[in-house]
């Protein structure tokens, strides 16, 4: 059964990057070399608040009047890195995806038709002076994608206790990029193509954009308030990924099929919960 939590949580999972100052130009590089400083950065709930916030107003602002100025950031052998939030952009990438997953009706009701046209409008043209952005977060509802577990490993995977749980994998860029690149070999020597290889493509694609000395978090976010810290426990989702890679490389059909199957049934009961009352 789900946790009961007081802290504020959508059942999402989080794809992060943190880049190197070195990455950023000026004057941007200095902003974050001075926020980097503050004695009160903000956390995923800080963050997370503020998006809830903007969706209480009637009508709601599904997308920021303007761009966060906000950033996660860590310290990886003495190099800082930053992960900006770029709430704007994810907010316009959200709305183009939630066309596709809530029935008309329901999407009318909570996004007005004429607020979801003037959003898009926006987006369109400032995208069009922005053509290279892109964002530093990626985020999945109720779920991992699966091909994100090919980024990391079974050892990289850190799981904090208590009443405010967290499990979570980081590595470097250079193993992210590796681990793909030897993925899809594995992947399309053995199957046709589908969903996994063509969400490996792309996401592959998008860690090209960031500087080789990143750093790659994935993050099940409000995940672990879905199942129980037994569950959290035996979940080693990166490790049955990375065996379902290894025996479709030797050609043993049936252990990839035994990994595959573990994950299937892990990930269906978490997404269940999204339709239970």
């Amino acid at each position: 059964m789900p946790k009961v939590s007081s802290v504020t949580v959508p059942y999402a999972s989080y794809l992060r990057v943190y880049e190197p100052l070195a990455a950023f130009p000026e004057p941007e590089r200095d902003h974050w070399a001075r926020y980097a400083r503050r004695p009160d950065l903000p956390s995923c709930q800080d963050e997370l608040r503020g998006s809830l916030a903007d969706l209480v107003p009637t009508p709601p602002v599904p997308v920021p009047v303007h761009e966060s100025g906000d950033a996660f950031v860590v310290e990886v052998d003495g190099v800082l890195c930053v992960c900006p939030w770029r709430t704007r952009l994810r907010g316009w990438q959200a709305m183009e995806e939630l066309a596709g997953q809530l029935p008309v009706p329901v999407l009318d009701a909570v996004l007005p038709p004429v607020l979801r046209r003037q959003t898009a409008a926006d987006y369109e043209q400032w995208l069009a002076r922005n053509p290279d952005a892109r964002p530093w977060i990626r985020t999945s509802t109720w779920q991992v994608p699966l091909h994100w577990f090919v980024l990391v490993a079974d050892e990289e995977r850190s799981h904090e206790k208590g009443e405010s749980p967290a499990l979570r994998y980081r590595t470097p860029m250079v193993q992210a990029r590796r681990r793909v690149a030897r993925g899809l070999r594995a992947l399309r020597d053995a199957l046709d193509e589908g969903p996994i290889i063509e969400g490996l493509v792309d996401v592959g694609r998008w860690l090209e954009e960031f500087h080789p000395r990143s750093l790659v978090e994935l993050d099940y976010g409000g995940l672990v308030h879905a199942v129980s810290a037994d569950e959290l426990d035996e979940d080693h989702s990166a490790a049955d990924v990375a065996e379902g890679i290894e025996a479709l490389r030797v050609g043993d059909g049936e252990a990839a099929g035994e990994a595959y199957a573990r994950l299937v049934e892990r990930w269906r009961a978490v997404r269940d919960l999204q339709f239970a009352n």
